[in-house]
C-alpha cells in the first residue's frame, strides 16, 4: 500500500482518519512544522516522522476535552492526551522527527496555582473536570495537586493497546507525564530521546502503568521528574483494578537530570514484578535506583533484578523507601498514621517490597547519601541483596543536606552519608 503524506490533508487528524478508513497503513510526516490539536491514533498505523518533521501542539487547554483515564494512579476524567490511542493494536511511530508538547504555558499555570495556594477548581477546564469527578476532594493523589482538577494531559498515552513500537524519535516539552502506557502489553521503546526542562514539574519521561511485556532500550532521558517509572495504580482504586506491571526489561539507557532515574512507584497497588534493569548510566540524576511507596498505596513489589549501573554526581544511588511523602498534605487528619514510625494495622492498601537484587553499581561523587533502605515496621522490606556496590562522596563543597536523599517529611535523615537500613532485611556483599 502506498504511504499517505500528512501534508496532503487539511490536518494531521484527518490524515490519520484516512489511514484508519483504509484499514491501516503508513502515514509520513515530512520535514517542517506541523501544528495540531489533540490527535487519536488508529490500529495498524505506521507513523513515520521524517528528518526535520516537527509536530507542535496547541496549548489551549479547552481543546483537550475530558476522557476516562488513569491520572496519578486513579481512574477518573482528565484531559485528552495530546497523542492518544485506546484499545488499538499494531502501532509503530518511528523516524528522527520531534513531537513537541509546547508545555511552557501548562507549566507556568501550574506554578502560579501552586504559588497562590489554589485549593479549588477555578478555571473553566478545571470546573469541567470537577463536574465529572464529584468525589475529587476525597481522592488521593501525588504531587500534581489534583484538588484543583488541573489534570494536565500526558504528551502521549496508550490505553488498552497491544503491539506498540516506538523508535528513534524525540518527545519534548510535555505538559505532564510524557509517555504513558496504561493496561497495555507488548511494548517496545527503543532509541528515543525525551527532554523536558528540569523545572517542568511532573514531567516524567516514561510511565509504564499496569502493563506487561515491555522493553525499553537505548534511550536518552533528561526530564523534570522521574525518568523510567513503573506504576500499577494507587490505593483502593488500584487494588480494585488489580492489574500489575510485569515482565519489564530496561537496558542501555542514559539518564540525566531527573528525580529518580529508574523508579518503581509510588503508585504500586496492582503490584510490580519480574523486572530486569541493566547497563544504564546516570549523570547528575537525583536518585539512581528509586523504589518508593507508602501506606495507602498498596501492592507488592517483587522479583526485581538490577545490574551494571554507572553513576556520576547522583544525590543517592539506591533508594528503597516506604515513606514517600509528596502528595500527603500535613494538614490531612490521616497524615499522622500514614507517616508514623510506629507499626500500623496491615490492610489491603499496605504495600510490600521483597526479593530485590542489585549488583555491580559504581557511583562517583555521591552528593547526599549512599543508600537509603527504609521499610514500614508492620511490613518490613524482605530479601534485598546488594553486591559489588562501590561509591565515593563528592567534595564537601558539592555535598547536599541529607534530607535531599528522599522526601519523607523529614523522617530518618541525619548526618550519616553511608548506608541506612531500617525495617529491612538487606545485605551488602
Amino acid at each position: 500500500m502506498t504511504a499517505l503524506v500528512a501534508t496532503d490533508f487539511p490536518d494531521l487528524q484527518t490524515a490519520i482518519d484516512a489511514v484508519a478508513a483504509a484499514g491501516g497503513g503508513e502515514l509520513v510526516v515530512p520535514a517542517g512544522e506541523h501544528r495540531t490539536g489533540p490527535i487519536t491514533l488508529c490500529t495498524n498505523l505506521t507513523l513515520t516522522l521524517q528528518d526535520g518533521a516537527h509536530i507542535v501542539f496547541n496549548d489551549d487547554t479547552m481543546l483537550y476535552e475530558p476522557i476516562w483515564t488513569r491520572w496519578e494512579g486513579i481512574e477518573c476524567w482528565a484531559m485528552h492526551p495530546l497523542v492518544y490511542a485506546a484499545d488499538a493494536s499494531n502501532i509503530t511511530i518511528r523516524g528522527n522527527g520531534v513531537i513537541d508538547g509546547n508545555g511552557q504555558k501548562w507549566w507556568a499555570r501550574f506554578k502560579e496555582n501552586e504559588d497562590s495556594g489554589q485549593s479549588e477548581p477555578i478555571y473553566p477546564d478545571e470546573l469541567r473536570l470537577a463536574a465529572l469527578n464529584p468525589d475529587y476532594k476525597s481522592r488521593p493523589g501525588g504531587g500534581a495537586r489534583p484538588q484543583t482538577q488541573y489534570l494536565r494531559p500526558p504528551l502521549m498515552q496508550f490505553w488498552g493497546c497491544q503491539n506498540v513500537n516506538l523508535e528513534d524519535f524525540e518527545l519534548r516539552n510535555s505538559p505532564f507525564w510524557t509517555l504513558h502506557t496504561v493496561y497495555s502489553r507488548n511494548i517496545k521503546i527503543s532509541g528515543m530521546t525525551i527532554f523536558n526542562p528540569h523545572d517542568a514539574i511532573n514531567t516524567d519521561a516514561i510511565d509504564i502503568d499496569s502493563c506487561s511485556d515491555v522493553l525499553i532500550e537505548n534511550c536518552k532521558l533528561d526530564v523534570g521528574d522521574d525518568a523510567v517509572t513503573l506504576k500499577s495504580g494507587s490505593g483502593p482504586d488500584g487494588v480494585r483494578v488489580g492489574l500489575p506491571t510485569q515482565n519489564v526489561t530496561v537496558r542501555n539507557c542514559d539518564i540525566y537530570a531527573s528525580h529518580g532515574g529508574l523508579a518503581i512507584g509510588s503508585e504500586t497497588a496492582g503490584g510490580i514484578k519480574n523486572v530486569e534493569i541493566e547497563n544504564c548510566r546516570f549523570i547528575g540524576t537525583q536518585r539512581g535506583v528509586r523504589i518508593k511507596t507508602r501506606r495507602t498505596r498498596g501492592g507488592t513489589i517483587e522479583n526485581i533484578v538490577i545490574r551494571d549501573l554507572q553513576m556520576d554526581k547522583v544525590w543517592c544511588p539506591i533508594v528503597i523507601g516506604m515513606y514517600f511523602q509528596p502528595g500527603v498534605d500535613p494538614d490531612n487528619p490521616d497524615y499522622g498514621w500514614i507517616m508514623s514510625t510506629q507499626a500500623q494495622p496491615v490492610t489491603d492498601t499496605t504495600p510490600h517490597i521483597r526479593n530485590v537484587l542489585i549488583e555491580n553499581v559504581q557511583a562517583e561523587d555521591v552528593r547526599s547519601t549512599a543508600a537509603f533502605i527504609v521499610g514500614l515496621p508492620e511490613a518490613p522490606i524482605e530479601n534485598v541483596v546488594i553486591k559489588n556496590f562501590d561509591y565515593n562522596l563528592a567534595p564537601d563543597a558539592e555535598l547536599l543536606e541529607t534530607w535531599n536523599t528522599e522526601p519523607t517529611g523529614g523522617l530518618f535523615h541525619d548526618n550519616d552519608r553511608g548506608i541506612k537500613i531500617i525495617n529491612a532485611a538487606a545485605q551488602f556483599i
